[in-house]
């Protein structure tokens, strides 16, 4: 038996169904996106804090290691790059990126294939032991380093050498290579501290952007759009409809004889004659037709944006986001049909604000601003 409520409908029970559905799939979709970046992060600063070499791990490796050199990390499989052109390089730095996903396993323009080989990062150089010999980056010779943002190549510039080289590595080792090579730089240089201070920042401000979860909706938050498929959208269109395709009315004038004929009787004589009738040719009038508008079809519906161009914001179909742009302080109609508004949304005065539990206010600006709901979060821009 289908729930009703107080007026017999079924319709108020659908659409809370329907929005506890879309809440809670955009909310599992968000979670799990975050707490991927979370281990990610925490998977990272547990390496830091455990990055510890080996010279039993160098044993098999045809490099011989100097007095107090340890191996960090091994590939069998890279490409010595050179830059065709002479080219000046950022200085090193100790930044930290994890786990690029929009790399691509390309050799950019500018770059040639020079031999290829084993990689061995250890703690004080960077060594290809290619097929035509080896090729040393020792970091104290370091004065550029550049990690290629599309694709899995790490250009380093050293003071022994006029142009840059480096190396091209296989797109799911690249990230792991210039973490450990970041890691290995910032140990030489005495500075790992500051590399576990960097993730420990960011996996604070990752917390910060946890999903919250959503609060559900009842029956009596659904509202008289919700009846129709589609809401205000549907309604909306329906109301366009009506007012882009008008009526085609044709008036007409009275139909005029084609043609009339005058008959003219012959006067007596002696001999009987007749006279020929006379046909007088009257051109009919034209008829006056007035042109109906042509019809015209109604805009199709835009696909509301998704979350990637909103910058983490719930999907909606007037675009508020997270990204730049302006404050959002005349929010439309329906904006509580995509988002879980709180009681007194309506009285606020400011803008378009995400509180902390994940509802939504309009009092962004005020210092009463979601105080009944952990405070402000971020601020909505359009």
């Amino acid at each position: 038996m289908a729930m009703t409520d107080s007026t017999g409908s079924t319709w108020r029970y659908r659409w809370a169904y329907r929005q506890n559905e879309r809440r809670q799939r955009v909310f599992r979709d968000a979670d799990e996106a975050w707490r991927r970046r979370d281990e990610e992060l925490r998977r990272l600063r547990t390496l830091a804090e455990e990055f510890e070499g080996s010279t039993d791990a160098g044993s098999g490796l045809p490099l011989e290691l100097t007095p107090g050199e340890v191996v960090f990390w091994a590939w069998p499989a890279a490409q010595l790059v050179e830059v065709r052109h002479t080219a000046v390089l950022p200085a090193p730095d100790l930044t930290v990126t994890p786990r690029p996903t929009s790399l691509r396993n390309r050799r950019p323009d500018g770059i040639r294939v020079a031999d290829a080989g084993m990689a061995v990062i250890t703690n004080r150089r960077l060594v290809l032991l290619g097929g035509r010999g080896r090729r040393d980056w020792t970091y104290g010779k370091m004065t550029g380093l550049a990690h290629d943002a599309t694709a899995p190549v790490t250009l380093i510039q050293v003071l022994d050498r006029r142009r840059a080289s480096g190396l091209l590595l296989p797109v799911d080792v690249a990230a792991d290579f210039r973490f450990t090579l970041t890691l290995a730089f910032a140990d030489a240089i005495e500075q790992r501290g500051a590399v576990i201070a960097q993730l420990d920042e960011a996996i604070a401000e990752h917390e910060q952007l946890k999903p919250f979860r959503p609060a559900i909706a009842t029956p009596a938050q659904a509202r008289l759009s919700g009846f129709v498929p589609g809401g205000r959208r549907t309604v909306a269109i329906a109301a366009g409809i009506a007012l882009l395709v008008p009526v085609a009315l044709l008036e007409t004038d009275p139909s005029d004889p084609g043609r009339s004929e005058v008959a003219v009787a012959a006067t007596p004589a002696p001999t009987m004659t007749t006279a020929a009738p006379v046909e007088a040719a009257v051109s009919p009038t034209p008829r006056r037709e007035d042109p109906s508008p042509a019809r015209s079809s109604p805009p199709a519906p835009s696909s509301p944006p998704s979350d990637d161009e909103l910058c983490g914001a719930p999907a909606n179909p007037m675009g508020y986001g997270f990204c730049s742009g302006t404050r959002i302080r005349r929010p439309a109609a329906e904006v509580c049909d995509w988002f879980d508004c709180v009681p007194e949304f309506w009285a606020g005065r400011g803008y378009l604000v995400q509180c902390r539990d994940g509802s939504v206010s309009l009092a962004g600006g005020s210092p009463r601003a979601c105080r009944a709901y952990g405070g402000v979060r971020r601020t909505f821009r359009r």
